[in-house]
């Protein structure tokens, strides 16, 4: 069955590490984010966690996720937006997170230890929208602020022919927890490449 290429009904998406407020309405999803949470495995560090909250729906096969993202990050290292996991040792968080009073873009990936990247906005956008693509081996993540001009801002590995859990996520590892408001996320279903491809050759 193919799935509709429409908005994600919030209301049937399930939590890892709920936060103890949250509610959706109208299409958004409103979190007061868990104090001194995070995802983050080992390296440079030299610890692991993966306490902080997402709001997840699971997806076969190829697909799109795109949310806006809004948050008043008071904190170092507050952060959220899109995460797509297989599990604990393997996934990709992307969207902004807060470091020195400055708006980065950041994606951190990880497979058995996390890496982080980052890109340093100069100024503050009224909003920021995050975009997912999963093809293959792949995730393409690209970020707008007007959600017509996207940029990609990483492309990194995710197994593949493996169901992923996709949402929405935020932390707080080292302040006393924000608001984060997500709104309009969506999943669009891609069609197979590699189907369409053996439909081509063997017509």
């Amino acid at each position: 069955m193919i799935q509709k290429t429409c908005a994600q009904t919030l209301e049937k998406m399930t939590w890892f590490n709920e936060p103890e407020k949250w509610e959706v309405k109208n299409n958004s999803l409103s979190i007061t984010v868990t104090p001194q949470s995070d995802y983050w495995r080992i390296s440079h560090y030299g610890f692991t966690v993966d306490d902080a909250p997402f709001y997840y729906t699971t997806y076969g096969g190829e697909f799109e996720a795109k949310v806006k993202i809004t948050g008043n990050y008071k904190a170092r290292f507050d952060q959220m937006g899109l995460m797509l996991r297989t599990d604990k040792e393997n996934y990709i968080k992307a969207g902004i997170e807060f470091v020195d009073g400055k708006y980065n873009l950041s994606t951190v990936v990880t497979h058995g230890t996390s890496d982080w990247s980052v890109i340093t906005l100069d100024k503050i956008p009224s909003a920021v929208w995050i975009k997912a693509v999963r093809r293959l081996d792949a995730v393409e993540v690209f970020y707008s602020f007007d959600d017509k001009n996207y940029i990609m801002m990483r492309n990194a590995y995710l197994q593949d022919n493996t169901p992923v859990m996709v949402g929405l996520m935020a932390a707080c590892p080292d302040g006393n927890g924000f608001t984060a408001v997500f709104n309009d996320f969506k999943v669009k279903h891609l069609p197979d490449q590699r189907r369409l491809k053996w439909l081509e050759n063997n017509q």
